[in-house]
């Protein structure tokens, strides 16, 4: 549930924050039934996906030494920090080789992850996340603490809900790691061309908040992720 404006973290106490804060005290029903959905629908899918996961796991184990998951600190809800899981698609110890934004041709990435990437498949594991609390299925990808740390005022009006393994910025910036190929500084890209419109969507979709919203995105997101695998 959404926290009385005296208990949010003092940088989210701001004039730019509190709109965004207003509108979702009016939605604290529809907050709650996006909680029971996510931990409902993420269990469900626990079970139905425990054989595929299993699968992946020893593909990856097979292509490349190093963990099956991939942990690193994320930022979500109310600035908390958590470790996030995703299967590992990136040779082991890469944040110590490169930085955390990931181009589509990154010398990184291992064979196997080009695909879980393509797929998405490399998400699964963030199920465990949801029934943490952590995450959502919807809402605002959640960001290393390096660039939460970049943040503009109004940015923060986004943790405010869960981090999501979807939103609307994410169907918009699907092919985000092509686009950041063709420049020369990954990082510099990211923070100042693509973190900025992605906050706008994002604080846009804030403002829209509904469950029925939640359920079209992933829906849009299916038909997104099958789309680019059919071209």
């Amino acid at each position: 549930m959404i926290k009385s404006w005296n208990k949010l973290p003092d940088y989210m106490q701001t004039t730019e924050v509190r709109p965004y804060w207003e509108a979702l005290q009016k939605k604290r029903g529809q907050i709650l039934i996006k909680r029971i959905l996510d931990y409902v629908l993420a269990l469900f899918l626990v079970v139905l996906l425990a054989v595929p996961m299993a699968i992946i796991a020893v593909f990856i184990k097979c292509d490349s030494r190093g963990p099956v998951l991939f942990r690193q600190e994320r930022v979500t809800t109310y600035g908390k920090r958590f470790r996030i899981h995703k299967f590992r698609t990136m040779v082991t110890d890469a944040e110590k080789i490169g930085g955390c934004v990931t181009a589509d041709n990154d010398a990184r990435i291992t064979r196997i992850g080009h695909t879980l990437r393509r797929l998405r498949l490399d998400e699964f594991p963030q199920l465990f996340d949801i029934i943490a609390g952590n995450m959502s299925f919807v809402g605002t990808r959640p960001e290393a603490a390096s660039y939460v740390e970049q943040y503009e005022p109004e940015y923060f009006a986004t943790l405010l809900l869960p981090a999501g393994i979807t939103s609307r910025a994410s169907i918009a910036y699907k092919d985000e790691a092509l686009l950041l190929t063709s420049t020369g500084d990954v990082e510099k890209q990211y923070v100042g061309v693509v973190l900025p419109e992605k906050m706008r969507i994002n604080l846009q979709a804030l403002t829209d908040f509904s469950v029925a919203d939640d359920i079209g995105i992933m829906f849009k997101t299916a038909f997104a992720v099958l789309k680019k695998e059919n071209k």
